[in-house]
C-alpha cells in the first residue's frame, strides 16, 4: 500500500516552483513543503523500505525495493540538507557531484539514489 500523501501535489509543485525561482530567499514554510512533497514523490516513484532518506528538520522517507528493516537505525541511510535535496530532486545537481563534494552523507551498500534522480516532476 503506498504511503498516504500529506502534501497536495498542487501545493508541492507551487513550493518547488518558488524554490527554483531566482530572487528572494525561500520562506521556511515553502522550503518545508517543497522538501516534503519531493520526498513523497521519491517514495511513490521508488517504493520500498531499503533506504531511508533524511532531510532534517523537515522529513524522512523510506524508499527502494530490497531488504526491509524494522527496528533501530536502518542499514542504508542518505542524509542531506534541504538545499542539496531539492537541487538533486530538480536536476540542478547530480548525485555523483553531490557525493563527491560531501554534500550527501550516504551509508550502506544500497544508499545510492542516482537511478531515481532527478525526479520526473511536471513543470511547476
Amino acid at each position: 500500500m503506498p504511503a498516504r500523501r500529506r502534501v497536495r501535489p498542487a501545493d508541492g509543485l507551487s513550493a518547488v516552483a518558488a524554490w527554483t525561482s531566482p530572487g528572494e530567499a525561500t520562506e521556511r514554510a515553502v522550503l518545508a513543503t517543497a522538501v516534503r512533497f519531493t520526498l513523497e514523490e521519491l517514495a511513490a516513484l521508488a517504493p520500498g523500505n531499503t533506504v531511508e532518506v533524511r532531510v532534517p528538520p523537515f522529513a524522512a522517507v523510506q524508499c527502494l525495493q530490497g531488504p526491509r528493516h524494522t527496528r533501530g537505525t536502518p542499514p542504508n541511510v542518505v542524509e542531506l540538507s534541504a538545499e542539496t535535496w531539492l537541487s538533486l530532486a530538480t536536476g540542478r545537481l547530480t548525485w555523483h557531484d553531490a557525493v563527491r563534494s560531501g554534500r550527501v552523507q550516504a551509508s550502506g551498500s544500497r544508499a545510492d539514489l542516482s537511478g531515481v534522480l532527478p525526479l520526473p516532476l511536471p513543470d511547476a
